[in-house]
């Protein structure tokens, strides 16, 4: 099992210059190079080719978004046309309501010629989001929209909702659950939103626990510092390796090879716990090889 770790993802201003060059040395696992809520109306132009820059130079085995304008705004095709020639591993669209939006996309990139290695993410992070996940989502069986995975766009949710944004998140549970049960039926990979106190460390780590309890593969951020916490939270502890080294090891004996159901450790475990325990080995070891020293 090949699986791509995305435990922290951090937004980075697309008009930063020294903030992207500071992005090649940062632990995340991704990074979203911002031109939309980042970048102010009269320095789009400058962000385009400060993004098209780096990502010429290139960012390692990071993996590299880019959020462009919104597909109602007048900076989206120019931001798709620069963006999509120097092949980042995924576009970023924000305020994605319905799969119109991406079957859009889609055809722009198809007439552009756009490599396939480039995939498209969904902000969710609008009302109509909520109530059209699942018809989002399932533009993933078209393979023309590129669909890979959501972000969930938490700020932009509780401002047109007017949920507060409290300890437990409480009033946005439903929606992060639906969004993920969504992404999951479909294929999806998902991003949890971004925790906007950068002074409350102990504040941080509970939602990234909660983030990852609730069944999302990692966490948006908003500053570097962020980066270590939420890679912790995310990563499989030792037990949890341990322990699912175990499963495989018993459900791949050959005498256990027709058997649905087996006791390890003094506890009993199905097929379906192998299945997840092969994940959770192939997201260690993937984390393992990125951390080896060059």
């Amino acid at each position: 099992m090949t699986v791509r770790p995305r435990r922290s993802v951090l937004y980075m201003p697309g008009s930063n210059a020294r903030a992207l060059e500071k992005g090649r040395d940062l632990p995340a696992d991704g990074l979203i190079l911002d031109l939309e809520d980042a970048v102010a109306p009269d320095a789009k132009v400058q962000a385009r080719e400060a993004v098209v820059k780096a990502l010429q130079q290139g960012f390692g085995e990071r993996e590299v978004l880019v959020r462009i304008n919104g597909l109602d705004t007048r900076w989206w095709v120019e931001d798709i046309n620069a963006v999509a020639a120097v092949r980042p591993d995924g576009v970023l669209v924000p305020k994605v309501s319905s799969p119109r939006q991406l079957q859009d996309l889609a055809a722009r990139l198809v007439d552009m010629g756009t490599d396939p290695h480039v995939r498209v993410w969904a902000m969710m992070e609008t009302p109509l989001a909520m109530l059209n996940v699942r018809d989002i989502a399932s533009a993933a069986l078209d393979s023309e929209t590129r669909l890979a995975g959501f972000v969930m766009g938490t700020n932009d949710l509780a401002k047109d909702t007017r949920a507060h944004l409290v300890a437990g998140r409480a009033p946005m549970v439903p929606w992060l659950m639906n969004c993920i049960a969504a992404a999951r039926a479909y294929g999806l990979d998902i991003l949890d939103g971004v925790y906007n106190d950068l002074g409350d460390a102990e504040g941080f780590a509970a939602e990234c626990r909660q983030a990852r309890d609730f069944g999302f593969d990692g966490k948006t951020l908003i500053h570097p510092r962020q980066i270590e916490p939420c890679n912790a939270a995310f990563s499989p502890n030792s037990e949890e390796v341990e322990t699912a080294r175990k499963i495989i090891a018993a459900f791949d004996l050959p005498e256990n090879e027709n058997k649905g159901v087996l006791q390890v450790d003094g506890r009993m475990v199905e097929r379906l716990h192998a299945e997840m325990a092969r994940r959770t080995v192939a997201i260690a070891d993937a984390i393992a090889k990125r951390t080896q020293p060059a």
